[in-house]
């Protein structure tokens, strides 16, 4: 890393941007700023030693000034907003030439972000986080052990480990980005073509580590890898994983009662209704099959992750594993071990190289690996 911190801009102070912060600032390899419309975070995120920079408007445009203010003369600018902020940020960053990172789910902004960084100078690299984002790059690795890959399969969940309602399940981050999740078509590859499936289909239940769950199709998760590996794959899917139960629940809510055309009621719905916690889970489940010397194998990938603490701060598992994967990212950028320009997919890292990765390294269970590096 450089012998100078880089400058930074965090956008948004919630729980992730917390995480996303306190990883980054005690590093001493970064100038971390973090930028939001609430104090109330600010002041959270100023006692790590951060600078803060409020977010004032009264309307759209001033906002978007702001955030060009939040954007002008940094290195990189790493975005925790809603996912309707990230083709904004991305053209502000691309016009700016400042390299960008996000997390978002939804695939029309990743396309129009894709689209941003034909002719952009600097890094635009959106889905940085646990899925998509860290799903790609374990999904790719599999893959490539393969002389003939024929089917990849990916599951993650983000449970309450202690669930207490009939849905069991508690909500661990953005609402908005999980509603969308739960009703925007499904990229998938279908008998070696693209297709995109209908969410909450493809229901499927299975056992891990004595632990019975349940997945079912839904939106985003798959990051660019459907388009990485059409032609060379046969069935490419991902899933999400829930307690049994769950998914007919959601059916019952979207379909039923129609809720999916009034996404506005149910994000008020499920923010007075559902639980947020701390106290989860990330189950994280790859299998591929294909051809390797001529004979037909599997291979698997699993992990189980939980919380942890980092300088006296708690995070939840959903916060170590999004925090750490677009961080790692960044970190990646920033030592020359990707490109410096344009569009960048999360299966561009190498598995290895993500798990060596100080941040990449809480994935295996080393969280306590998050450390400052040399400055040479």
């Amino acid at each position: 890393m450089s012998a100078h911190p880089l400058p930074v801009t965090v956008l948004g102070a919630g729980q992730i941007g917390f995480a996303i912060a306190l990883l980054l600032q005690r590093t001493g390899d970064f100038a971390v700023r973090v930028a939001d419309r609430d104090r109330a975070r600010l002041a959270r995120v100023a006692a790590l030693g951060c600078e803060t920079m409020l977010i004032t408007g009264i309307d759209e445009a001033a906002e978007s000034r702001a955030l060009g203010e939040a954007v002008a003369g940094r290195y990189a600018v790493l975005n925790a907003l809603p996912f309707h902020r990230a083709v904004t940020v991305a053209g502000l960053c691309a016009r700016a030439g400042v390299h960008y990172f996000d997390l978002t789910e939804d695939v029309k902004s990743t396309q129009a972000i894709a689209a941003l960084a034909a002719d952009a100078r600097a890094v635009l690299m959106p889905q940085c986080g646990l899925a998509p984002g860290f799903i790609g790059i374990a999904g790719n690795d599999l893959a490539r052990r393969f002389d003939t890959l024929l089917d990849l399969h990916m599951r993650v969940g983000a449970l309450p480990r202690f669930p207490s309602n009939q849905l069991r399940y508690s909500l661990t981050w953005s609402t908005e980005g999980l509603i969308n999740e739960y009703c925007n078509p499904c990229e998938a590859i279908v008998d070696g073509q693209p297709e995109l499936l209908r969410a909450l289909e493809g229901l499927e239940t299975f056992t891990l580590d004595g632990v019975e769950y349940e997945a079912f199709n839904t939106s985003g998760g798959l990051g660019t890898l459907p388009q990485t590996l059409t032609g060379r794959a046969r069935n490419v899917d991902y899933k999400s994983v829930r307690y049994p139960g769950h998914c007919a629940l959601m059916k019952l809510l979207l379909n039923d009662l129609r809720l999916r055309d009034r996404r506005d009621l149910l994000k008020e719905i499920f923010e007075n209704a559902i639980p947020a916690t701390a106290q989860d889970v990330i189950v994280i489940l790859v299998n591929a099959t294909g051809l390797r010397g001529g004979r037909l194998l599997d291979d698997t990938y699993t992990a189980r992750i939980m919380g942890t603490e980092i300088d006296g701060q708690p995070l939840s598992a959903i916060q170590l594993t999004t925090a750490a994967g677009i961080c790692a990212a960044l970190d990646l950028v920033a030592a020359g071990r990707l490109p410096q320009s344009g569009f960048i997919g999360q299966e561009s890292i190498g598995l290895k190289e993500f798990l060596d990765n100080r941040f990449g390294a809480a994935y295996a269970g080393q969280a306590a690996a998050v450390h400052a590096a040399v400055h040479v």
